[in-house]
């Protein structure tokens, strides 16, 4: 039995011997190891602020408690405005002042004859130039307010109060045409001289601001007469 297994061991180390040496010699060829670098992207890294918070105080003598807020409805349609409300006025066309610093006038109009009060107008000017003036002159003239006509200018020197103001009161009959003129516009300029009867300031000439008027004195009622009595 013992010889048995050691003949098929013999057997089978001569046959793998005989294997080796027919097998053929098989070269491998290594294979080149491939090292993939990858592309290194910029990572963007946000910036976030820290928040800071900052505690409130408490209130002494007040309860905690949460407060409900309150919503008020607000209308979003527009307002009207009543277009009555608005006064549309014509402005009054400026005058040229040259030397002077204001011009003002008593009233807007007057009366011709004495039943109507008032029958004088009162001019004030005031002069830039105090010191350098010597004479003002006021000129007026009538122009119909119907025709646009015009009267001859009259001069009249105005008196000084000082400190470079000149006044004058008129009254119609200094005017030349005063009868020729019913209701008619004043208009009115103003000239400053200085002591060599040299110009040194003059005004525009202001027109339709100033009105002579008629005198219509209200008709008095007549008495009533009284009623007959019939006796029989």
């Amino acid at each position: 039995m013992k010889k048995f297994y050691a003949l098929s061991l013999c057997t089978i180390m001569l046959l793998s011997c005989s294997l080796n040496l027919l097998a053929p010699s098989i070269s491998s060829t290594p294979v080149p190891t491939l090292t993939i670098t990858p592309t290194d992207l910029p990572s963007a890294t946000p910036t976030v602020p820290t928040p800071t918070f900052t505690p409130t105080p408490p209130l002494v003598g007040l309860r905690t408690h949460t407060l409900t807020p309150t919503i008020t409805a607000t209308s979003t349609q527009p307002t009207e405005t009543s277009i009555f409300l608005a006064t549309l006025d014509t402005p009054t066309p400026s005058v040229e002042m040259k030397g002077f610093v204001s011009v003002n006038v008593s009233t807007k109009e007057f009366f011709k004859d004495a039943e109507c009060q008032p029958t004088s107008v009162k001019f004030v000017a005031q002069v830039a130039d105090s010191a350098g003036t010597a004479f003002v002159v006021l000129f007026v003239r009538f122009k119909s307010k119907q025709t646009g006509t015009t009267s001859e200018w009259t001069s009249i020197g105005m008196s000084t109060i000082g400190a470079g103001t000149y006044t004058y009161e008129l009254k119609p009959e200094e005017m030349k045409g005063v009868d020729s003129f019913k209701s008619p516009w004043v208009q009115y300029q103003f000239v400053a001289t200085n002591a060599d009867a040299n110009e040194i300031g003059r005004t525009g000439i202001f027109s339709e601001r100033l009105s002579l008027l008629e005198c219509e004195p209200t008709p008095s009622p007549s008495p009533s007469p009284e009623p007959t009595v019939l006796r029989p």
